[in-house]
Order: C-alpha cells, then sequence, then structure tokens
C-alpha cells in the first residue's frame, strides 16, 4: 500500500479472510433498506479499558453486524458422547473448535443523509482504540488531509480493499452525517501479524463518522502543470553574437523543477 507510517497505521487493508480475493465489480446499490439492520440480542465482546471514551448516555448495546465460523482444515463434529465421558474430551482427540468471531457496532447517532451504498467512496471522521485504550490513530492527526479520509467501498481487481475489512463492511446500514462504534476482531482488522504500532492480533474499536458518500475519489486533486508557453512568432535575427569565450555556456535544458510530493492517503 502506499500509505507512509506515520502518515497513518491504516494502511495495509488486505483482507485476511479465506476466498477475499474476489474480482467482481461492486455495485452502487444500498446494503440495507433500513438504517438499523435488524439483529437480536447484543454481542459478547471483552472487557474494554474505560480509557476508551464512553458512549453517550443511553446508547444501546454492542450488536452483531455479522458473525463469520471457519477453520483452515475441516472439524471433526463429535456426537454420542456419553454423559460419563469427560468434558474434555475434545481436547484429548485433538479436535479444535471452529474459530468464530463477531463484527459488532452501536450507533450513537443515525443520519438523515443517503444510505450508505455498496462500491460507493465514503468520506469519513475516525479514531482508532485498542481494547486496553490506547489511541492508535484519528482523522484528526492528518490535517493535510483535512481531517478526513476517503475510501471506496469493495474489493479492487487484485482482490484487495482500501481498508480493513471490518471497516470496509461496517458501514452498511449508517446514513450520511451518522456516527457509528465497531468492534472489529483481529480477524478482519491486522491479522496475526504486528502491523505498526499495532501488536499482533490486536481487536480495533472505530468511532466513525460518515460525513458523505460520492460516485468518485473526492480527493483534491494536485495542480495541473502549466503549460509551456507557445514560441514567438517574431523573426529571429539573421545573425546571433557569438557568446563571449569567458562566459559561463548556459546549458542545454533547464532543469525541471521538482514537483511537491503528494501526502500518502490513511487507510482504515
Amino acid at each position: 500500500m502506499k500509505t507512509i507510517f506515520p502518515l497513518s497505521v491504516l494502511a495495509a487493508a488486505i483482507a485476511v479472510l479465506p476466498g477475499a480475493a474476489q474480482t467482481a465489480k461492486p455495485r452502487s446499490t444500498p446494503f440495507a433498506k433500513s438504517a438499523a439492520p435488524a439483529t437480536a440480542g447484543c454481542s459478547k465482546l471483552p472487557v474494554i479499558s474505560p480509557k476508551v471514551p464512553a458512549l453517550p448516555a443511553g446508547s444501546p448495546c454492542f450488536k452483531p453486524l455479522y458473525t463469520i465460523t471457519y477453520t483452515a482444515n475441516p472439524v471433526a463434529k463429535l456426537s454420542d458422547i456419553s454423559p460419563i465421558e469427560d468434558p474434555d474430551l475434545r481436547k484429548d482427540l485433538n479436535i479444535p473448535l471452529p474459530e468464530t468471531f463477531t463484527l459488532s457496532y452501536v450507533d450513537s447517532k443515525v443520519g438523515s443523509g443517503e444510505l450508505a451504498a455498496r462500491g460507493k467512496w465514503y468520506t469519513i471522521k475516525y479514531t482508532g482504540y485498542l481494547v486496553d485504550g490506547t489511541l492508535f490513530d484519528s482523522s484528526d492527526k492528518h490535517p493535510e488531509l483535512g481531517g478526513t479520509y476517503s475510501f471506496q467501498q469493495g474489493l479492487d481487481a487484485q482482490g484487495n480493499r482500501q481498508v480493513v475489512t471490518g471497516m470496509d463492511t461496517g458501514l452498511f446500514g449508517m446514513r450520511v452525517g451518522g456516527k457509528r462504534r465497531l468492534f472489529i476482531p483481529w480477524l478482519l482488522a491486522y491479522g496475526a501479524q504486528p502491523h505498526l504500532s499495532i501488536p499482533a492480533k490486536s481487536d480495533l474499536i472505530f468511532d466513525v463518522e460518515l460525513v458523505k458518500q460520492s460516485d468518485s475519489d473526492p480527493s483534491p486533486k494536485p495542480p495541473a502543470t502549466a503549460a509551456a508557453p507557445a514560441p514567438s512568432s517574431t523573426t529571429a535575427p539573421a545573425k546571433v553574437p557569438a557568446a563571449s569565450s569567458t562566459a559561463d555556456p548556459a546549458p542545454a535544458t533547464a532543469p525541471a523543477a521538482s514537483a511537491p510530493a503528494q501526502p500518502a492517503a490513511p487507510k482504515p
């Protein structure tokens, strides 16, 4: 990815799930029909440090956007277990439990704008925390980008995402102007390897505000290069005085001015 630390730790947004590399072109259609996906019950989360700012009073509990269960290899199924068998039989047989994880959310403010649509460019404000309360990144830390970050939802032609999977799939059901807190399990974040200041297997908490969405990249474009002036129509003199032998010869071509480096964009 193009992000350069310390500009943002939201780079390297390659999905960690098996089969994530799909090349189907995303459609710009709403993912959900309502601003609040219907789910039953509250998510079971690890203990979150009180250093993470509290949600507004009266906010609901975290609810699942979706739950995934998978293992790298087929999992054997135990059945017909006698009640006299030890409860740890699965460990004795070395049969792994399926890996289950949930992307969870709380909407602290329901927006009144457009419903987030698949394949659109989202412009967001965000703050990211570890569960121990460490603030690892925020859009406010990037004034060169106007304090916001824009990314296109979905997979590119190479099967990669511009942001981590949990962020990329975690804004459906929001409306522009809405605010959401996401709990992203490490399997939907940066995976089993450390990423810059984020330790391996870190669950992430993001506070996100959906500022706007658009059909194309809303990032400011670099100024266009000025066109070279047209050659003068004045007829050159028949004879040009010879340059003094003591003068430094003029360079045949003026050195090109270096264009200012464009800041790399962060990626959630």
